[in-house]
């Protein structure tokens, strides 16, 4: 008997390693996919090269507008009808503002440094479901072949309830036992399907593909030794962190700005106009201005910005709090995990033991059909358990490095190529207009795939 429930374990062994092929395919590579096939990171790709554009769209207000209108004009009175056109080329410029616009570009520049961590979020988010894609579809796959074991045991069961019925050695209750325990084993078998379907329609949201057999996972990535060390790792480089740090500097600008919205403005303009008879005429002029009062717009403008400034300073402790406690709340899981494995190890071994030693006491008659049933289900609940827990291992150990910030495709060493942020800043940086940089963008288009 022993021989017959090591025999199908090896069955089922044997059957999942004929599936595989040459080369299984690892977490790597579905964390690859993830960030090569993620609809939402080209989402925040393009959210943070709109945040581009409003540093350029900022330093634009440093240049002269210049623009050209053309009038027709049609004068009906009592000296006779007239019909005038003219062609005027006008330009302005705000020559000097003490240092609104300045600020002003400033603070976009601080608002793309913020985009550019909220997208390292997101990248975090997005390997980080692929972990738990790819543990949840491993997780799915041996429990479904435990309890696909358990169906073909407990058939074996039944047969041998109904040959010792036959000769008188038990009763029908004892066939009736059987019987149902192997409806609900199949029962339990089509559930592990249907888990394993929703599993697999995961991993494909989450990497683009749905999975062909999965590689046992990789030893667990280098962690912090002590969870001290991994929450100051955290306050030093989590994306969240140096996001609301960002924030925050941009909130000490806008009280700057509102303060020099009070500051005059200087102001020149000019004109060439042509009219109709082929004469020209010429104007420039310089306007120093400055609000004396604006109903209180101004002030309250200015308070407001101080408001918001105080809500992003508490922002940014706020998010250091959590950040501190989701460090916390991994490390913990770590430990939980392993202390999981641990036991649901030795409960595995002592289950097979009692497993195998009721089955040869029933074989002797010392023991029920029940009682071989129950300590086969002991087993099955404890091999289960072992995969959650190894399952779980694995995900908070990602977990963790997300919650310090370290959950990226470059910390990862994933082999694929980077997405650089700094490529399309730098291309639109300062509003570029020429057929130069015009060419130079459209580089960066292509290289990022975007043209």
């Amino acid at each position: 008997m022993k021989a017959g429930i090591r025999g199908g374990l090896l069955a089922s062994a044997l059957a999942i390693l004929a599936a595989l092929p040459a080369q299984a395919e690892t977490l790597a590579d579905a964390l690859a996919a993830a960030y090569r096939n993620s609809n939402l990171l080209d989402q925040n790709r393009a959210v943070l090269r709109a945040a581009d554009e409003d540093v350029a769209t900022a330093v634009s207000a440093l240049r002269p507008v210049v623009s050209w209108i053309a009038a027709l004009d049609y004068v009906d009175n009592p000296s006779g009808d007239s019909l005038d056109a003219t062609l005027s080329l006008a330009a302005r410029w705000t020559v000097f503002d003490f240092g609104r616009r300045e600020l002003k570009i400033e603070a976009k520049k601080q608002a793309v440094l913020a985009t550019r961590d909220a997208l390292v979020q997101v990248e975090q988010q997005v390997l980080l479901s692929a972990v738990a894609a790819y543990m949840d579809v491993r997780n799915a796959v041996e429990n479904l072949a435990i309890t696909d074991n358990s169906v073909k045991v407990i058939s074996e069961e039944l047969k041998a309830a109904q040959d010792r019925f036959a000769v008188g050695e038990v009763t029908r209750t004892d066939v009736a036992l059987a019987e149902a325990r192997l409806a609900s084993a199949r029962a339990s078998m089509a559930a592990a399907k249907g888990t394993l379907a929703a599993a697999r329609e995961a991993y494909r949201a989450a990497t683009g593909a749905y999975p062909g057999p999965l590689a046992v996972p990789p030893r667990a990535p280098e962690l912090p030794r002590t969870l001290d060390e991994a929450r100051s790792i955290a306050q030093r480089i989590h994306p969240t962190i140096r996001q609301s740090q960002e924030l925050a500097k941009a909130a000490d600008i806008g009280v700057e700005i509102a303060a020099a919205e009070r500051r005059p403005s200087l102001d020149m303009s000019a004109a060439v106009t042509r009219l109709e008879g082929g004469e020209n005429s010429a104007s420039i002029g310089l306007d120093l201005s400055q609000v004396i009062y604006s109903g209180g717009a101004l002030p309250s403008a200015h308070r407001q910005a101080i408001a918001n400034r105080d809500a992003a300073r508490a922002a940014l402790l706020q998010t250091g709090v959590i950040v501190a406690q989701n460090v916390g709340n991994s490390w913990a899981s770590i430990d939980v995990a392993k202390a999981q494995i641990t036991a649901t190890q030795l409960q595995v071994e002592a289950a097979t033991i009692a497993y195998e030693g009721v089955r040869e006491e029933a074989r002797l008659g010392a023991r029920t059909t029940l009682d071989v049933l129950d300590t086969e289900q002991d087993l099955l609940d404890a091999k289960a358990a072992r995969i959650n827990a190894e399952t779980q291992l694995q995900v908070a150990t990602y977990s963790l490095l997300a919650s310090m910030g370290l959950l990226t495709a470059e910390h990862l060493k994933l082999g694929v190529p980077v997405y650089d942020p700094e490529a399309y800043y730098e291309a639109v940086k300062t509003a570029p207009h020429t057929s130069v940089q015009g060419k130079s963008l459209d580089r960066v288009l292509n290289a990022i795939g975007k043209k």
